[in-house]
């Protein structure tokens, strides 16, 4: 016992000096400048202008902090809601595509009713469209089988929901159009993969897979393709009926296809050159 009393009254001074320095250390933070917010006294309207300045100056980290704190403050005002729509345009401009759809969604959940609602589907759309420009545009040399057309499907929903709730709307001939395109991307996404199906002689799977583009785009100029590669395909599996149907299908829908070209003057059925 004498030793462990002992102990503690050795120990108490380094607890004292520890407990001192402490203090002594936290005391000094205040001889740190403070932090000074400079947005701390700003109006609902001096905050909007402030952010709108600074997106114009292509600061988009600026103009989402001014417009975050504009919400933060005055979450009730009607620059609180243009601020939620805003901060969805200045994430897309920051090529942040998850933040900027999120924003979207939130003002679309928030305020259904909201005269410039039309805008964030249009939005919502437009940075789906863009995410995935390697399917979009063509312009990637990765082979189009190993992407998600997730992206497309995406815009193109987004679109739909805006042409058909607000026909009216100033975007939707914009938004019409891209569905035009999506449309024929997504059915030639499906064709291409029918296509690697067909050179590994997966002939059921590429059936599947040109069906598939022919039943959800039924009017994509990619069919035409699609039921070639039907044809061939039930051909090699023997499936003569089948192959006789699509055959039928193909040259009432595309009478001059330029498949016909291909193999109607050769000894063999035109349907047996790849």
């Amino acid at each position: 016992m004498r030793s462990v009393a002992a102990f503690l009254r050795a120990l108490a001074p380094v607890v004292f000096i520890g407990a001192g320095l402490g203090s002594t250390l936290l005391g000094g933070c205040g001889l740190l400048p403070d932090v000074v917010d400079e947005t701390a006294s700003w109006s609902a309207s001096k905050l909007y202008s402030e952010a709108k300045d600074a997106m114009a100056e292509s600061s988009y980290d600026k103009a989402i902090k001014y417009f975050e704190k504009l919400e933060a403050r005055f979450p009730y005002g009607r620059y609180a809601q243009q601020a939620q729509l805003e901060v969805a345009y200045a994430y897309y401009r920051q090529n942040e595509p998850a933040s900027a759809i999120a924003a979207c969604d939130r003002f679309i959940r928030l305020h259904p009713n909201h005269p410039n609602v039309d805008y964030a589907y249009y939005l919502k759309g437009l940075t789906n469209f863009n995410e995935d420009l390697g399917l979009l545009g063509y312009v990637s040399l990765q082979d189009l089988t190993e992407r998600d057309p997730k992206a497309a499907r995406d815009s193109f929903d987004a679109f739909k929901v805006l042409v058909n709730k607000y026909p009216e709307s100033k975007y939707t001939p914009d938004a019409t159009a891209r569905m035009k395109y999506l449309v024929n991307a997504l059915a030639s996404h499906e064709v291409h993969v029918a296509r690697y199906y067909m050179k590994r002689e997966a002939y059921v799977a590429a059936v599947n897979r040109a069906q598939a583009a022919i039943k959800t785009y039924p009017d994509a100029p990619a069919n035409e393709e699609a039921l070639f590669i039907m044809i061939k395909a039930y051909d090699l599996l023997g499936m003569n009926d089948l192959r006789d149907d699509a055959e039928r299908v193909m040259r009432t829908n595309f009478p001059k296809s330029e498949y016909y070209a291909r193999g109607l003057n050769r000894v063999e059925p035109w349907w047996k050159l790849w």
